[in-house]
């Protein structure tokens, strides 16, 4: 599959696509050295993105109410921060990519 079409505009991408996977996508030197392409484990970052926002939320809870504000906000903060990954990791599952 050429990168463009005759055109020279780039061509969209498949869901056969994202099942073989894309080469070299996280990995700039793909194919030197014989490197295999590199493939992301979604599910498992699924899995610890929902687990850490369930830690954080629970947590920030526990620290509002034992006075430690401070510490709540900080959770809070890396609760979005997990829930904003868990997001974008499920769109890229929806998507169709492997992992």
């Amino acid at each position: 599959m050429s990168e463009h079409d005759p055109t020279g505009r780039p061509q969209r991408r498949t869901r056969a696509d994202y099942e073989r996977g894309l080469p070299g996508y996280h990995d700039p030197t793909a194919g030197v050295g014989g490197s295999t392409p590199a493939r992301s484990a979604l599910t498992l970052r699924a899995v610890l993105a929902a687990f850490g926002l369930l830690v954080c939320a629970a947590g920030a809870v526990v620290s509002f109410r034992a006075g430690l504000t401070w510490f709540g906000v900080v959770l809070v903060v890396v609760a979005a921060v997990a829930l904003v990954d868990l997001v974008w990791i499920l769109y890229r599952k929806r998507r169709g990519e492997p992992g």
